[in-house]
């Protein structure tokens, strides 16, 4: 499979896309608004069927777009790519939190998740997953937790769980349909909030199935 990471020198994104290039299943396509910056990435993940470009360049002969910009950032950067991005894919990660200063992290106020407005966004179809998964957990050995994915297109969704099992030594599962990006989105507050009062990089178990 071919996956674009668009965010790719951010946190998530470069953590998602060297444990990708570990996993060595993929090309891999990190995507940057800045396409020296991308390569130079893609360079220090150690090249070979990792390479960069520019976000509007990544999304071309991608089987998979994963949007892994900062949350303020995605609405536009979905609008920006959303031509040559045409129906292919596309993989919200981020969630919009409110942060309070002595109260902690707060799920986005709005009423529908990023992902859905993301829909709204791009004729591609949107599933929303990997909220659970931290950055830094994605660092070394693919970690021991599980990855929620939810989405309306079953061939979207396939594609998105296969990458999800691909950086976690747990399961990928189906968690529903788009809506429930809301929850997803959602849970990454509550994880925000675990890691600050315990100083750990919590994830997600999922028992009884």
């Amino acid at each position: 499979m071919r996956i674009a990471v668009l965010g790719g020198t951010g946190s998530f994104g470069r953590a998602l896309a060297a444990r990708l290039a570990a996993a060595g299943e993929d090309d891999v396509v990190v995507g940057s608004r800045d396409a020296e910056r991308a390569r130079t990435t893609a360079a220090e993940l150690g090249g070979g069927r990792v390479t960069g470009a520019a976000n509007e360049d990544a999304v071309r002969d991608a089987d998979l777009v994963v949007l892994a910009v900062k949350a303020d950032a995605a609405l536009d950067t979905a609008r920006a790519v959303s031509k040559g991005l045409g129906r292919t894919p596309l993989l919200s990660v981020a969630s919009a939190l409110e942060v309070r200063k002595g109260v902690g992290a707060l799920p986005d106020p709005e009423a529908r998740s990023l992902a859905e407005r993301i829909q709204d966004a791009v004729d591609a179809p949107v599933v929303a997953g990997l909220h659970s998964v931290a950055a830094a957990s994605l660092a070394g050995e693919p970690p021991d937790e599980d990855a929620l994915v939810c989405g309306d297109d079953a061939q979207a969704k396939e594609f998105a769980l296969a990458v999800a099992g691909r950086v976690v030594a747990g399961r990928a599962l189906d968690a529903g349909p788009l809506a429930g990006a809301r929850a997803l989105e959602g849970l990454t507050a509550v994880i925000v909030n675990l890691n600050r009062r315990y100083r750990g990089h919590a994830g997600l178990r999922v028992t009884g199935v």
